[in-house]
């Protein structure tokens, strides 16, 4: 099993697709496949892929991105799959690094890969992944609950297929990669972590996610309830734990139905689960829960918007 193609989904990424391909083409072992799906682009992206000679997928309807990688899945020849979105880059070691794991007899279903958080605009690093590989391989699916994985893996085609590949559901949209991993860690996919770094994944200020807070925290709530549901009543402090962190990313961007959301089924879950924060904020926090949310992010506005004035 030593076969590995590149996965690309892709919607208006016209400004990102030529660096991500130039890099891809440029590895030292070449990539089996290059497949790129277009979710009904309104840009450029389809004269792109076709002027690099890489395999073009054209949807009839745009769907989102977990159409797009269940379609690429499904014509990849290749044992390996490695899902790489189309505004991020892989950096020139990817598939000597790939192919060090793919060869291996017991390789796992799945690799995590190193990668590192940059902003797009000024290359400032953001941060890395430390993944606890003896975490991983004591509970798995309390790993997958507590750790934000994302886009940067490689995956054995057969595991994927067998779990149905990325949850199609709409509600789950803008977080389709934490759903997919929760879901592989129940349905018992081995994993792995490779520490070398491999990816550069970039923090875009205008991309889906950032413009769009209050419908990713909507997404993050249903990407739990439905772990929730596979739970069957384990792990309510690691989910509420995580709920809890929604709360507060959904306040940034005063996305406030959310935050109640999240609030009351993570107390439904673990009552004595705090969330991040400081003292005063984790007392207000278990008199008023909500209200602990709502007053640390207007005071936090308030203090930012007067020291912009006095710069003025």
């Amino acid at each position: 099993m030593t076969t590995l193609t590149l996965c690309i989904p892709a919607y208006n990424a016209a400004a990102y697709l030529p660096t991500l391909l130039i890099a891809a083409k440029s590895q030292k072992i070449p990539f089996d496949e290059i497949l790129v799906y277009d979710d009904c682009s309104t840009d450029d992206t389809a004269s792109i892929v076709n002027n690099f000679g890489v395999t073009l997928i054209r949807g009839d309807v745009n769907k989102g991105c977990s159409t797009g990688k269940n379609t690429l899945a499904s014509v990849a020849k290749s044992e390996w799959l490695h899902f790489h979105d189309a505004d991020d880059l892989i950096l020139p070691n990817f598939t000597e690094v790939a192919h060090r794991w793919i060869k291996k007899e017991d390789a796992p279903d799945i690799v995590l890969l190193h990668y590192q958080y940059q902003n797009f605009i000024n290359g400032e690093s953001l941060g890395e992944p430390d993944y606890n590989t003896n975490a991983m391989h004591e509970d798995t699916i309390k790993f997958s609950i507590e750790n934000k994985l994302v886009n940067f893996a490689l995956i054995k085609k057969t595991a994927f297929i067998k779990i149905g590949g990325f949850d199609t559901d709409p509600s789950v949209l803008y977080n389709e990669d934490r759903a997919f991993y929760t879901r592989a860690a129940f349905a018992g996919l081995s994993f792995d972590y490779e520490k070398e770094n491999t990816c550069i994944n970039y923090y875009h200020p205008n991309s889906m996610s950032a413009g769009n807070i209050s419908k990713c925290a909507v997404a993050t709530t249903n990407v739990w309830k439905k772990v929730i549901e596979k739970a069957h009543g384990k792990y309510n402090k690691e989910i509420a734990a995580q709920l809890l962190q929604n709360a507060n990313y959904a306040a940034t961007g005063l996305a406030w139905p959310s935050v109640r959301e999240s609030i009351k089924i993570a107390r439904g879950l673990h009552k004595a689960q705090l969330p991040a924060g400081s003292g005063y904020f984790k007392l207000l926090y278990k008199i008023l829960p909500f209200n602990s949310f709502y007053m640390r992010e207007k005071l936090f506005r308030m203090f930012t918007d007067k020291r912009k004035r006095s710069k003025k």
